[in-house]
């Protein structure tokens, strides 16, 4: 079994859709295949404004219809007009509007995660439909009935135990189209596993299935020095060993998702990053024995907070207090993307996914002096020349700094 992960961009239109299936699929083959599949486009964004307008007891409807008038026009692309998938789309629409009308849960995570859940399910339906016109047979998957996670809303957790035993009992000689992102929890509700959660869906059935290979298809050549939208003269990186992609992921870099390395690292499932736009070249091979090209990267997180925080008494920053510290920033679901210490000071370098900073700041402030600066970037250079690291300042202003053997971070404003 072989495991293929199409994104948004792959399937945002009719044409994207099509070059799956025709300009795709015909050459690196379909026979025991699972395509896992990201919605469509920017649609997960626009459900997430849908659950703002709902809670905002605003027009989120009106919303909706945009929504579902995009998805028809996709499928009138490749579709005849008498084709069933139109009343699949329609019901899955019908499905969200009614949830909508019936709920009373005041919780956000709980409603984000029944709403946005439905671009990937209407993404997939599209995508196998049309395969299965072209020849490339394949049965539709419902995930949720094969991921099974906590009650974790946003950040579900997976069981493994339950999962694996469920994905394990599918037939082996059959191909599938199924979702990413999402998974459900014990009382069947939808979870999903974070956002850009896809690349992770994808790795837990590499896992399960002990597949052959697993690849991303993505709209760049594969893992590159720096993300060509924001850095000039960046190349590609043909090999990368599992360490350094994930050393990578835990900087920022946003062609791999953080979570998904660790499932195939564990079987040494080859991962591979490939342009779908020219499925024929070779891309970024991520392995276990992969001979790492030590070549400089840079990686640039933006929409960083930047807190410092002081004993109130000037006495040292021990365990206990960073032990404080580090349960609110987990209750608060607040990721560390750098962390400096003095003897009475700790600075930390924040992600700030659902937006609980101020809440965390007004809890830490009962105990420390903290100091808050919003929407800073962090940069970070990785396999850099120690003695050539005056080029990286220029125009910056650094608030932060830290260096470490060929490693050079910085939070600037």
């Amino acid at each position: 079994m072989k495991v293929f992960k199409f994104g948004g961009a792959s399937v945002k239109d009719a044409e994207r859709v099509k070059n799956v299936a025709l300009g795709l699929l015909e050459s690196q083959g379909f026979e025991h295949c699972i395509l896992i599949v990201s919605a469509m486009g920017k649609t997960t964004n626009a459900l997430e404004k849908v659950v703002a307008l709902y809670f905002q007891k605003g027009h989120y409807k009106q919303e909706i219809d945009i929504i579902k008038q995009n998805h028809i026009d996709i499928a009138k692309g490749i579709f005849c007009d008498e084709h069933s998938v139109f009343h699949e789309i329609a019901l899955f629409f019908d499905d969200l509007e009614a949830f909508l009308r019936r709920n009373k849960s005041p919780n956000y995570s709980f409603v984000y995660d029944q709403v946005v859940s439905s671009g990937e399910l209407i993404s997939s339906k599209i995508l196998s439909e049309y395969l299965n016109e072209k020849g490339f047979i394949n049965q539709w998957l419902d995930v949720r009935d094969f991921i099974k996670t906590d009650d974790t809303y946003q950040e579900a957790e997976v069981n493994w135990q339950q999962t694996e035993e469920l994905i394990r009992a599918l037939p082996e000689k059959v191909s599938y189209v199924t979702q990413g992102f999402i998974g459900s929890d014990s009382n069947n509700f939808t979870t999903t596993l974070g956002r850009e959660g896809s690349d992770y869906t994808a790795a837990v059935f590499a896992y399960c299935t002990d597949a052959e290979a697993m690849t991303i298809w993505k709209d760049v050549p594969g893992v590159m020095t720096g993300d060509p939208r924001k850095f000039e003269n960046v190349s590609l990186l043909s090999n990368i060993s599992y360490e350094e992609a994930i050393e990578m992921a835990y900087y920022g870099a946003s062609v791999i998702h953080p979570k998904t390395l660790q499932p195939l690292q564990q079987k040494n499932i080859p991962f591979f990053v490939k342009s779908f736009l020219k499925p024929e070249e070779k891309g970024t091979k991520i392995s276990l024995t992969a001979k790492n090209e030590l070549t400089e990267s840079y990686i640039l997180k933006n929409k960083q907070t930047l807190i410092r925080i002081e004993t109130r008494d000037f006495s040292f920053i021990a365990e206990d207090h960073i032990s404080h510290i580090f349960q609110l920033l987990n209750q608060s679901k607040i990721r560390v993307s750098l962390m400096q210490n003095s003897a009475i000071s700790l600075a930390l370098c924040l992600e700030d996914p659902f937006g609980n900073i101020d809440v965390f700041n007004a809890e830490l402030s009962r105990d420390f002096h903290t100091e808050l600066v919003k929407d800073v970037s962090l940069f970070t250079v990785r396999n850099t020349d120690l003695k050539d690291l005056h080029k990286f300042y220029k125009n910056k202003k650094v608030l932060l700094e830290q260096i470490s053997r060929n490693t050079l971070q910085m939070v600037t404003q």
